[in-house]
């Protein structure tokens, strides 16, 4: 069973998983990752204004209150060697996820930051879409 499987099954919704992965591959500099989750993304009905704008959603009034935490703490989370995920972070994702949600949030952030190094490595190439 995969992370986003888990994910889904306590409850998190499809496109906030989608987001959270495209913010880490955004981070990231992983090309072919957000080449993926931009795919997925559109394939699950979301605006094409809100990935657009995603690398600068604290600015932009389009994501829910929880998209907002979740997308806090894939920054911290991402992030870490920066000073730990903070303890407002963590408090704030557990006073909206519940114990679970939070665990298997935590597993699909660390698993596209993974993944997002094994792409990049491994040189994954982005191939042109057909029109």
């Amino acid at each position: 069973m995969t992370a986003g499987r888990i994910a889904t099954d306590t409850g998190l919704d499809g496109i906030l998983l989608e987001l959270v992965q495209f913010r880490a591959s955004q981070i990231n500099g992983c090309a072919y990752c957000l080449d993926v989750h931009e795919r997925r993304l559109t394939d699950l009905g979301e605006n094409p204004q809100r990935i657009a704008v995603l690398s600068a959603w604290r600015e932009a009034d389009v994501y829910s209150p929880r998209e907002r935490v979740a997308l806090r703490l894939t920054e911290a989370v991402t992030l870490v060697h920066d000073g730990q995920v903070p303890d407002d972070v963590y408090d704030e994702a557990l006073s909206v996820f519940s114990p679970e949600q939070y665990a298997a949030l935590l597993w699909v952030i660390v698993a596209i930051n993974s993944f997002n190094r094994i792409a990049i490595a491994g040189r994954y190439a982005v191939r042109p879409r057909a029109s």
